[in-house]
């Protein structure tokens, strides 16, 4: 062997034995790492997937015309002979079938879904015609066929036909289908009860669009709710599966609203123009024939009762206050056995029957999960006894009711009754009480109304967070404004338990041509409050709406105000079931703006307020008066026991 060839020998197992006694020294991980080649990520990871309860199924129902909408079904596994909910919805049934991506059927849906599909219930999900999956055109709050609709079709004929398909193609049912949604959802509801299909067994319209003119969504007694309607319209109407969002120009909505003027305006810089409804909103300022028309109540009062209906309402629904009081009353004189038309009201903003605990409105508790139990304890029952094939009657009473300050549920025969009402005046110096004003030197009070500087309905700055709960926030950054009057009573030595709609008969002088008129009927809490002490001197709006002045005469037919003349202006305020108690006060607060909620009235006579010019928009004197002839003062529904009522 040559030398040459021997150090090579030599070197390259001196070379190994070195390597040797480094990898003695790695842990054995390291080593791993050391001598990985590849990574470690696969090329195409397959999860493991857990298994459902639940099956899932898309569909696309046809129509009598044709259009097929897009319709989800969601059945807990090993259902057999199951009932169905319906819920029709503009609002993409993709997103409210979906909500976590769980492996359970419950964890898809809001929380009053998950119940009934715990208790055996099949759900299904529609888009509306012309909205995300489903096809046809959209037009909102599609008007039944008629004089506003030549088409043929309407939510009621798309409900009629989804039934019919549903009653015959979910093996795993029993063919019974109840309808049930919240807002727009329960404006559909509402329609299904037009001409009913056989199959359509129970329905449950909980806070829905009713009369978008009278109280819901679009304007109040007149005063049109622009901020509102132009996001909604946008977010309606901007493409079919849901509008574009605005830029934010302002921190503070209060500051944009102001800086555009008129609605229309502001509609421009929004470009929500370009959408068919916005455009019908400034057509019709007035209740006109176009929106009597599409009032439900009043189409639903012309048509029998055929199909059992629990209508929920919510004593602080901050968007459809108005309409299921209203669509309640209209049907309750066809419920000659007091058996098919029920009715719940509960502590509630606009979907807290079916979102959350429903124990607290912002800082306002109510000492139980409002929701749960009506959740549990009249919808459950109420489905069952009408769908279940074996469901047992329900023991639910015709109005169930809760009754805050109290805080306790009541279960009644109908609401609200015929009881005797108590008058609320306003007083001198500021005063409120049940006697009738002495006459007096000082016989109204004035505050200068300037649309530069309206009233803000929520501390500023304005944004969209505080919408949901803003009906009960504190009162008290109001009562001490100059453009707000105040009355106040003495602390209660006895409690007032009002139950529905107090009446508004205000007496009051304005210096312009047109007013609005915003009241308020407030419960103010002791001082000191035991309880909660936070809540120490909270001014909780129980019961408060506005009133266009141009209206006084004719809903339909505005009018220009005779300046400075103490005329009296009539309307109800929201339905309340609410205890004033002993040691609370009551307290009344008037003011002519609540902005940027409601369009400001620009306090001269102008044709179409939605078109009002910079120029139009003038301070005024206003007066509200309290002695004599002109004595202000709210009617309260006084409250009384009804035989079988249990507490």
């Amino acid at each position: 062997m040559s030398r040459s060839r021997l150090s090579v020998i030599l070197a390259a197992l001196a070379a190994t034995f070195a390597s040797a006694a480094v990898a003695q020294t790695v842990p054995p991980a390291q080593e791993d790492a050391l001598t990985a080649s590849k990574s470690e990520i696969p090329t195409a990871f397959q999860p493991g997937v857990p298994a459902d309860n639940y099956v899932r199924r898309e569909v696309m129902i046809p129509m009598r015309d044709g259009v097929k909408l897009h319709t989800v079904i969601i059945i807990p596994k090993g259902l057999t002979d199951a009932p169905m909910i319906l819920d029709r919805t503009p609002y993409n049934a993709n997103r409210l079938t979906n909500g976590t991506g769980s492996t359970h059927a419950e964890m898809l849906v809001r929380q009053g879904y998950g119940t009934l599909l715990q208790n055996g219930y099949i759900l299904v999900a529609q888009d509306v015609r012309g909205k995300y999956g489903s096809e046809g055109d959209y037009v909102m709050n599609r008007p039944v066929v008629g004089p506003l609709n030549a088409t043929g079709v309407d939510h009621a004929t798309d409900a009629y036909d989804t039934i019919d398909w549903l009653s015959k193609n979910v093996p795993e049912s029993n063919g019974r289908v109840g309808t049930m949604g919240n807002s727009y959802d329960g404006f559909t509801v509402t329609q299904s009860l037009i001409n009913p299909h056989p199959a359509l067994k129970a329905a449950v319209p909980m806070m829905a669009m009713v009369d978008g003119w009278m109280g819901d969504d679009w304007f109040h007694n007149g005063a049109f709710r622009w901020l509102g309607a132009i996001d909604y319209a946008l977010g309606q109407e901007g493409a079919r599966s849901g509008g574009p969002a605005w830029p934010a120009a302002c921190f503070d909505d209060y500051e944009c609203a102001l800086a555009a003027g008129s609605a229309a305006r502001l509609g421009e810089a929004k470009g929500v123009q370009q959408t068919g409804f916005w455009n019908q909103l400034l057509r019709h300022p007035s209740y006109d024939a176009w929106w009597q028309a599409q009032a439900v109540d009043k189409i639903l009062a012309a048509q029998p009762l055929k199909v059992p209906t629990l209508w929920v309402n919510g004593l602080w629904d901050q968007e459809d206050i108005y309409g299921t009081m209203a669509a309640y009353r209209a049907v309750e004189p066809k419920d000659v056995g007091n058996d098919m038309n029920f009715l719940v009201a509960g502590p509630w903003m606009h979907g807290g029957a079916y979102r959350d605990s429903g124990s607290s409105i912002g800082q306002v508790q109510f000492d139980s999960a409002t929701a749960f139990y009506f959740q549990r304890h009249i919808l459950l029952p109420f489905l069952d006894a009408h769908l279940k094939t074996h469901g047992a009657p329900a023991d639910i009473a015709p109005v169930t009711l809760f009754e805050s300050g109290r805080n306790e549920w009541r279960h009644l025969q109908s609401w609200p009754t015929d009881v005797p009402s108590r008058r609320l005046y306003l007083q001198a110096g500021n005063g409120l009480g049940f006697n009738a004003p002495a006459e007096s030197t000082q016989a109204f009070d004035e505050y200068i109304s300037d649309p530069a500087h309206p009233v803000p309905y929520i501390q500023r700055p304005v944004r969209g967070d505080a919408w949901r709960t803003w009906l009960a926030t504190d009162q008290r950054p109001y009562s001490d404004r100059a453009d707000v009057v105040t009355y106040v009573s003495e602390p209660l030595t006895e409690p007032v338990r009002i139950s529905g709609n107090p009446q508004v008969h205000l007496f009051a002088a304005t210096s312009g041509t047109d007013s609005d008129w915003v009241v308020k009927l407030i419960d103010v809490y002791p001082s000191e409050y035991w309880l909660q002490p936070e809540m120490g001197g909270y001014q909780l709006a129980v019961s408060m709406d506005i009133f266009r002045g141009r209206y006084r005469e004719s809903l339909s037919d505005p009018k220009a105000i005779a300046p400075n003349r103490p005329l009296e202006y009539k309307w109800a305020l929201p339905a309340a079931s609410h205890t004033f108690l002993p040691g609370h006060r009551i307290m009344v607060q008037v003011q002519s703006s609540w902005f940027p909620l409601y369009d400001r009235n620009p306090q001269t006579f102008v044709p179409n307020i939605m078109f009002a010019k910079p120029e139009d928009y003038r301070r005024a004197t206003q007066r509200v008066y309290h002695a004599g002839a002109n004595a202000t003062f709210i009617d309260l529904p006084m409250a009384v026991d009804q035989a079988g009522e249990a507490h």
